[in-house]
């Protein structure tokens, strides 16, 4: 009896379950993004017997509420814009609603360059507790006592701001001095706390501290990754910048980013992560502010626009979608100043990566490179990666197992985040025509992609 009920019981669940992941994937819309004049293939990814079958209804901005478009699922767009799409079975029934997302084709310049970042916190950052001793030899740290960790950022000290490291120790002598405690407005995540702290007359420096180790900037090399020449606008590292003592986003106060000569590199091992060494150039070409510091790169605007060896006109950017497995092309400088193209392989798109830390994974094909790097090294992030001649993604992370390896952000993700690609609101419909070809950059061959 019991077996003879969880047969419809299963049989019902199962009907449920298609029918829910029917409605979901028929109405449900999804986005997807496409370049001007690139072919659009809305029924690719439904079996091939389906194809002749599949027609498409479109909700263009120009045409009456009362009507819609049908035509095959695959089309042209001329003019940027978005649209409703749907894709039905003998123009009955439905199967997928598509949001269309027509952007145009924007071309920038791929960087490759090395680069010097200097970033000032908007605050002190605590690194570390030191001990004080005091007069009578006793050691402590009264910043330790009252609670203060490794991460914190004091933003004001006694109703002023924490503008830098000279006003922080200014502040906590003057109260020292005056026998009083300093009040510090620290901030510990997304929390913001207060604190009162005496300062100790240290016996050795002949001066009051509260036993703080901080700083107020950071410094490293990166890679640049694009710039725009008509808004100067560039976008550098793929990641965020985060301090060491301090995992979460650094905010600015005011950053820059200069050329950077790389002295040296230290190569990538099993397990313990390669660096180039670099340093910042005396005389640059390539200088700039950094305005928002975010998880997809750092972004701001250039002073003046490098020349580049290998491409000597803008590349157009791939969308998300046309990121490929196979064979592309890496930008970066390992030598001084000198921009140099390195053969990769992308091994895996994730087209559905959430955070864009891991949207495509490279291995590192080159021998000269392998020679002197071991592969993906830290310095690295940001480094451009060309795909058919357009900029595909770029480098943000090595696999600390296997040097060879990294991860990569598309470029779509970062043009976004800067404000280069943004979309229309009307679209034009226009029906089947040729393939239109990528323009390649210059030097840097036209791979073929693996399918």
């Amino acid at each position: 009896m019991l077996h003879r009920m969880r047969r419809p019981a299963a049989l019902s669940f199962l009907l449920l379950f298609l029918t829910t992941t029917y409605v979901i994937a028929a109405f449900r819309p999804v986005q997807q993004s496409f370049t001007v004049g690139e072919i659009l293939d809305l029924g690719e990814s439904f079996p091939h017997f389906l194809r002749n079958y599949l027609s498409l209804t479109a909700d263009i901005a120009d045409l009456p509420i009362s009507r819609s478009t049908e035509f095959s699922s695959q089309f042209q767009m001329s003019a940027p814009g978005k649209f409703r799409a749907r894709v039905t079975l003998n123009g009955v029934v439905p199967l997928r609603t598509v949001i269309v997302n027509i952007q145009p084709v924007l071309e920038v310049y791929p960087g490759g360059h090395a680069i010097g970042v200097l970033m000032h916190a908007r605050g002190v950052i605590i690194v570390d507790h030191i001990d004080v001793t005091d007069e009578d030899g006793s050691t402590r740290s009264p910043a330790k006592q009252a609670g203060l960790s490794a991460g914190d950022v004091i933003t004001v000290i006694n109703g002023r701001p924490a503008a830098n490291e000279q006003v922080v120790k200014k502040m906590v002598e003057q109260a020292g001095k005056e026998g009083r405690s300093v009040t510090l407005e620290v901030k510990r995540n997304e929390k913001t706390m207060h604190f009162s702290i005496k300062p100790v007359f240290c016996r050795s420096a002949r001066c009051y501290r509260i036993g703080l180790l901080i700083r107020d900037s950071t410094a490293g090399v990166g890679t640049l990754t694009f710039y725009d020449p008509a808004t100067r606008k560039y976008g550098a590292l793929g990641h965020i910048v985060t301090d060491a003592a301090n995992p979460g986003p650094m905010e600015l106060s005011e950053g820059r980013i200069i050329e950077a000569f790389i002295q040296g590199i230290r190569p990538g091992q099993r397990g313990r992560p390669g660096e180039k060494v670099g340093v910042f150039a005396q005389s640059s070409s390539l200088s700039g502010s950094i305005q928002i510091n975010t998880q997809y790169g750092i972004f701001g605007k250039l002073e003046n626009l490098p020349s580049h060896p290998l491409c000597p006109e803008p590349i157009p950017v791939a969308l998300a979608h046309q990121v490929k497995q196979g064979n592309a092309v890496m930008l970066t400088v390992v030598d001084g100043k000198r921009l140099e193209r390195f053969e990769i392989e992308i091994t895996r798109v994730n087209a559905l990566a959430g955070s864009g830390r891991k949207d495509v994974i490279i291995k590192v094909t080159d021998p000269r490179l392998l020679r002197a790097t071991g592969g993906i090294v830290q310095g690295m992030s940001g480094s451009p990666i060309i795909q058919n001649g357009k900029l595909a993604a770029a480098v943000t992370h090595v696999f600390i197992s296997n040097p060879e390896r990294g991860y990569g952000i598309f470029a779509e993700r970062m043009l976004r985040e800067c404000g280069l690609l943004q979309v229309q609101k009307e679209a034009k419909l226009y029906s089947l025509t040729g393939d239109v070809s990528s323009k390649a950059c210059c030097n840097i061959p036209n791979l073929i992609v693996k399918t």
